[in-house]
């Protein structure tokens, strides 16, 4: 046989190799330097904030009492110590990123706080290790649509209240409906320098 006598056939090899092409693409794990996030899909940009649409995704959570902050830092250390071999076996599994953080009760106010990690692909709730600190949980997070501003600069108290404040009037501008409590989300690590930080507050859409 000739290449010449089996164009039809090459063609479809192309195809196919085309097709796969695509999915690899498709399937290739977002990151942000060097670790990975969990994919999103922009489904547009306006007025400075972006609508994404999140497909499900597994993380471990632990919720913690106190201020913001404090939170943070105690819920860090808690998912830190699992990833690093905290867990049966001592495994250890990379970090991701962002850390993100929202009240644990918004109808209660924000003296509790869920701080979680993406669980890195690979794993799942099978293979996981058991942690050994009780208080971490692994939740499969169903696909949602969220409204989100990005920012730099220090994640203050105040930064925080003016650029969920600023999010809230874009969305309201937009005729969208935000349902549930900001949630805080931070990509990088507490000693990068603050212009190149990013950071991000997102609103739920239904």
């Amino acid at each position: 046989m000739t290449i010449t006598g089996n164009r039809g056939l090459w063609s479809a090899i192309a195809v196919v190799l085309a097709l796969c092409s695509g999915q690899a693409a498709e399937a290739q794990v977002a990151e942000y330097k060097g670790y990975e996030t969990p994919a999103y899909t922009v489904e547009r940009s306006v007025d400075g904030i972006e609508l994404r649409s999140y497909p499900p995704q597994l993380v471990a959570e632990v919720t913690v009492d106190g201020d913001r902050s404090t939170a943070a830092s105690r819920g860090f250390r808690v998912l830190a110590g699992y990833i690093f071999g905290g867990n049966d076996g001592s495994a250890k599994i990379a970090m991701t990123t962002p850390v993100t953080e929202a009240p644990a009760d918004p109808a209660a106010g924000e003296g509790r706080w869920t701080i979680r990690f993406g669980i890195p692909s690979g794993w799942s709730l099978a293979t996981l290790p058991r942690p050994n600190n009780p208080n971490i949980r692994f939740v499969e997070l169903p696909k949602a649509r969220m409204a989100v501003l990005r920012f730099s600069g220090f994640p203050t108290a105040s930064a925080l209240e003016r650029q969920v404040e600023a999010l809230r009037q874009a969305a309201g501008r937009l005729g969208l409906k935000t349902v549930g409590a900001p949630v805080y989300i931070f990509y990088d690590s507490p000693f990068t320098l603050p212009w190149n930080r990013r950071n991000e507050v997102a609103l739920t859409l239904p």
